[in-house]
């Protein structure tokens, strides 16, 4: 099998596992209970919360563990909201969000909230300057996620924080597929909240964090018994955030020699498919772009049957974000970039991975090409 779907999930790393297998056979005490085998666990929890708000530039108690990117944004957009509609009523996003904010906005447009929602450019970037015009004297929270989750460009975040921050209103960014592959630090971008999931960067699924910066107050989503600050309420995964920050370490300690490596295959796979493949064009821009990520549109060809006939041959990738892909809607990302519906469903997303080789890009490519004019020739 050769895996190029890594924007969906990756694989867990051996030293996550190896560091939460113990919490899931003999230190499984409940964290939250006063003898010795709740307090092992405890400590681990506390133990990660240190390292994860070591690598990102936070203090430990900012750190709230989560299940996952979803339950992060909706804690982010929709917590925020709640506790601060006292301030105002408006929300700027853009158009381009991963559905987790997207949904979580209009959940709130039916609480009475206003959102607004910026539109990218052809090349798959959100203008700060598009942003400060929708800005308002009622807004509360701006979203903009690091990194989108489809055709992989980079968002101005660092600018969008300081214009938030110059401004009072709070500032939210998804992470979940940046972070783990590019530097990511809460204070070098003014960020108040951010989100991410562990099995993005080689830790467990159902794991993930949400960065609250202090003073930030939220209204919590699930109530219980006080745990997470009482943001986050319920026994923690604690097998699962000990793997996710094991991860996390491993994935910043190799961050730059990872990063020069799958840029160095993408560029491969792109440089490849090009020369091969007449009629293709990349989504969005080339360099301004996560390390791993190729979305690539493939004229009179549906990605669709593209994405069978290859995972016939053993090659993962995938049509469109892995969260909406069986919805037959053609990508809300792409659309809002402009592409029209024909050539939005024939755009095929290839996210390649720190274990992936130059000789399995070139299969890609071969497969790839030959596949394209298989079903090209279907079509005359």
């Amino acid at each position: 099998m050769i895996y190029l779907d890594n924007a969906a999930t990756t694989k867990l790393k051996e030293k996550a596992l190896e560091k939460m297998m113990p919490y899931l056979t003999e230190e499984y005490g409940n964290p939250s209970a006063l003898y010795l085998h709740g307090g092992h666990a405890r400590h681990a929890v506390e133990d990660a919360r240190d390292v994860i708000a070591g690598l990102i530039g936070a203090e430990r108690d900012e750190i709230v563990f989560t299940s996952g990117g979803s339950e992060s944004d909706s804690l982010a957009v929709i917590g925020y909201a709640r506790a601060n509609r006292h301030k105002g009523h408006q929300i700027v996003t853009s158009s381009i969000e991963h559905h987790a904010v997207l949904n979580a906005c209009k959940a709130l447009e039916k609480e009475g909230f206003e959102v607004t929602y910026v539109d990218p450019s052809a090349d798959g970037i959100v203008s700060v300057n598009d942003i400060e015009k929708a800005l308002r004297s009622d807004t509360i929270l701006v979203s903009l996620m690091t990194a989108n989750n489809e055709v992989g460009t980079l968002q101005p975040v660092n600018e969008t924080g300081a214009l938030c921050r110059s401004r009072g209103i709070a500032f939210h960014t998804d992470a979940v597929q940046a972070f783990g592959h590019i530097p990511t630090d809460v204070r070098e971008n003014f960020t108040d909240l951010m989100s991410v999931s562990a099995h993005k960067f080689g830790g467990p699924k159902g794991t993930g964090f949400l960065f609250v910066r202090r003073g930030t107050v939220l209204q919590p989503l699930v109530y219980g018994g006080g745990q997470e600050w009482g943001l986050r309420n319920g026994t923690e995964n604690v097998a699962g955030i000990i793997a996710m920050a094991a991860a996390a370490e491993d994935c910043i300690k190799n961050l730059k020699e990872t990063q020069e490596k799958v840029l160095r295959l993408r560029e491969r796979l792109i440089d490849g498919v090009m020369n091969a493949i007449e009629d293709i064009k990349l989504n969005g821009d080339r360099t301004r772009r996560l390390p791993g990520n190729a979305d690539l549109l493939i004229k009179s060809v549906r990605a669709e049957s593209l994405v069978i006939r290859l995972a016939a041959r053993g090659i993962c990738v995938s049509a469109s974000s892995a969260c909406a892909s069986r919805d037959n809607r053609p990508s809300h990302v792409l659309s809002a970039m402009g592409l029209s519906d024909e050539e939005a469903v024939s755009s095929l997303r290839i996210t390649i991975g720190e274990e992936n080789t130059a000789e399995e890009i070139d299969a890609t490519v071969e497969a790839l090409k030959t596949t394209v004019e298989d079903l090209r020739s279907l079509r005359r």
